[in-house]
């Protein structure tokens, strides 16, 4: 498969005054294939939804590149990116401020159709295709947003986000929101639409169940950076970072007591540790883990590790 998205040791920067410098996104490299499910985890604050707005232009980077089918976004005319926002779209994580409450379900779904200079006689037949691509009849395009679930409504926010035939979507957190019952179907519906459509997708989430449910592959994110990545199904029966091997156990299982729960909380970007980022945590860390940081580096076909004793 052809590489779409490109990353290059891309780093986010919020400088907080007095001084103050936030590193939301430090050195992260990465990449997805066409048609390919690349699942971004970690717990709350590590940096994921910063990185996902960054890979599709939405959040600008202070050092790396973001290349989409070549192009690196920081260089882009208006106009040339103007023309790209079509092949790359977001699904946010609230599905209730997502969309507008004073204009139907049909106008917000056929906003980008509009931005992008479609006809209007062609807008609601597209309108129409769109409602029965992601599950919902033709009538729902003149109700309201408050006339709908928080599952339906997400998939109005799909919808609105495959308008113009992307071909990457980042979705950012998109069933955390909604219940269980109802999250399985909204995966279920991603997984339906790349396969029917040839979707990437950067799925972010902090739940591993439902990665195991849509990933290709997991990039595995602590404090702003990478530290372990490689073919999901690999990653989930065999973690090689501790953190990532953390992450695994806490999922809850009936055939098994939930493990003690990971210790300490995630330390402050304003002031990350010395060494190796997830050391304070660390079960395994010894003298080296506190004072020299690991780099990712192969540990095998597809396989990636930042840590100086891989689990495997």
């Amino acid at each position: 498969m052809t590489v779409l998205l490109e990353a290059h040791d891309v780093r986010r920067v919020y400088r907080l005054g007095g001084g103050r410098v936030l590193q939301a996104v430090a050195g992260v490299s990465l990449h997805v294939k066409e048609g390919e499910s690349l699942a971004l985890v970690g717990e709350s604050g590590c940096g994921k939804s910063t990185l996902g707005r960054a890979l599709i232009g939405l959040e600008p980077v202070d050092a790396g590149a973001v290349l989409f089918d070549g192009e690196n976004l920081a260089t882009l005319t208006s106009r040339r990116r103007h023309a790209l926002r079509g092949r790359m779209q977001m699904v946010f994580q609230n599905v209730h401020a997502a969309l507008n409450p004073r204009r139907t379900a049909g106008d917000s779904i056929a906003e980008p159709l509009r931005i992008h200079g479609i006809g209007r006689a062609a807008i609601p037949e597209r309108v129409r295709v769109l409602l029965d691509l992601v599950g919902l009849p033709e009538q729902a395009a003149v109700r309201y947003p408050h006339e709908f679930s928080g599952g339906q409504r997400q998939r109005l926010n799909i919808a609105r986000a495959l308008a113009l035939d992307p071909a990457l979507v980042v979705a950012d957190e998109p069933v955390s929101a909604l219940d269980v019952s109802v999250q399985a179907q909204i995966v279920n519906l991603f997984r339906d639409l790349q396969a029917r459509l040839g979707l990437a997708c950067v799925f972010i989430s902090h739940d591993l169940a439902v990665v195991r449910q849509m990933a290709d592959r997991i990039a595995v994110m602590y404090l702003g950076a990478i530290v372990e990545e490689g073919e999901g199904m690999a990653v989930l029966a065999a973690p090689a970072h501790p953190y990532t091997r953390a992450l695994i156990d806490a999922v809850p299982r009936p055939d098994r007591p939930l493990p003690p729960p990971l210790q300490g909380e995630v330390p402050s970007p304003l002031s990350p540790p010395p060494g190796c980022r997830f050391h304070p945590r660390c079960p395994h860390a010894i003298g080296r883990c506190r004072e020299e940081a690991p780099i990712l580096r192969d540990i095998g076909p597809g396989r990636k590790v930042a840590c100086h004793f891989p689990l495997i």
